[in-house]
């Protein structure tokens, strides 16, 4: 199955080549990657088109939230899975064949930067007062519904009882022996974070990442990297095996492990945060019905159903109020643990990442 952060990259790197993908890709809604429906038994006189990225995630909005909106409001939801070029080609010739996308919010900031967007009217998204979304997650063109945090794992019977409790201890091979595991480009955004964090910066003055400093910091480490993480289950592959004792890895990839008895524990000292969210496509075709779902899907009850269903962290905080203690202290973004973290920014990211991936994938080769 795929995963929304793995299928974000595919997006990233789509939206780089819109000018060929538009030139060469002529495409319709149902014509290219999957199509799902939640209908209403033939009640419905309308149908709405939402873009996401399918696999489990999809599976997961299927069930919390698209099924119970179809049942409140009559209207039919039907799931397609696009990437960046396939989306753009279709807004750019004016007939974008979806309605509402669902996308980590740095992609929403790059389709804004390509007129792809329509601006938002935030009076009709009711949910987003009520449900306290933090400001810096509401623009003028896409709203945050959840976030996923790359975070530091380990195994608990790697270090005589002790834990790490820091990016620094990650890099600390003497006290924490062993080898460590870190994410490849394919996978998430390089973690020049961690390593400056490692380093003595403070959380609060990452940004603008003193790229020079990273990469000096992630030398001193390079030859206990192992292994290179270019997909979500690997990193608790690793550590199952024994081969690495310490990986960064997405914070919800860690539950089914610990189910299974294997000894691993996360760290979220120094989480890195990012958010995933709607927007509505330039022209689409339903735009009243789009307003009503993302409305609908901010709302506190229905971003905890979400959570349930699937490991995202709720952007609002009175969603957590929804959730059991137990439940809610599987999330990253649980009051207890929401401090512990920061948010990524997503515009030095933008403007960055192409010569931070290309410098990184040097480094990583030696």
């Amino acid at each position: 199955m795929k995963d929304v952060r793995i299928d974000r990259r595919v997006f990233l790197r789509g939206v780089g080549g819109v000018a060929a993908g538009i030139a060469a890709t002529s495409l319709t809604a149902c014509g290219t990657g999957s199509s799902r429906s939640v209908g209403s038994g033939g009640k419905s006189a309308k149908t709405l088109v939402v873009r996401d990225s399918g696999g489990a995630y999809g599976e997961a909005l299927q069930k919390a939230v698209y099924a119970p909106f179809t049942q409140e409001t009559g209207i039919t939801v039907q799931a397609v899975n696009l990437q960046g070029t396939q989306m753009l080609a279709q807004i750019k010739q004016g007939r974008p064949q979806f309605d509402l996308i669902n996308n980590s919010m740095m992609d929403h900031a790059k389709f804004v930067a390509q007129n792809a967007l329509e601006t938002l009217d935030t009076d009709r998204i009711k949910s987003i007062k009520s449900a306290k979304i933090p400001e810096g997650q509401i623009t003028d063109h896409a709203v945050a519904g959840s976030f996923y945090a790359n975070c530091m794992a380990y195994r608990t019977d790697a270090f005589g009882g002790r834990g790490p409790e820091s990016w620094a201890d990650f890099w600390d091979t003497k006290a924490f022996q062993g080898s460590r595991s870190m994410c490849n480009p394919d996978a998430d955004l390089p973690e020049l974070e961690f390593a400056l964090l490692a380093d003595g910066v403070p959380m609060d003055k990452l940004y603008p990442l003193d790229v020079d400093r990273a990469f000096d910091v992630l030398t001193r480490l390079r030859s206990d990297v192992k292994k290179f993480w270019d997909s979500g289950p690997l990193p608790g592959v690793l550590l199952s095996r024994q081969e690495v004792t310490m990986s960064t890895v997405w914070d919800g990839r860690l539950a089914d492990l610990q189910k299974q008895g294997v000894p691993v524990e996360r760290q979220l000292n120094g989480a890195r945060r990012q958010f995933q969210g709607f927007a509505i496509a330039k022209d689409a075709a339903h735009v009243d019905a789009a307003y009503q779902l993302l409305d609908y899907s901010l709302r506190p009850e229905v971003q905890a159903a979400l959570a349930k269903t699937f490991p995202s962290n709720p952007a609002s905080p009175v969603a957590y109020t929804k959730l059991t203690d137990e439940e809610r202290s599987k999330l990253a973004g649980a009051p207890e643990y929401y401090d512990k973290g920061f948010d990524a920014d997503i515009n030095w990211w933008i403007k960055n990442e192409s010569a931070i991936t290309k410098r990184w994938l040097e480094w990583a080769r030696g």
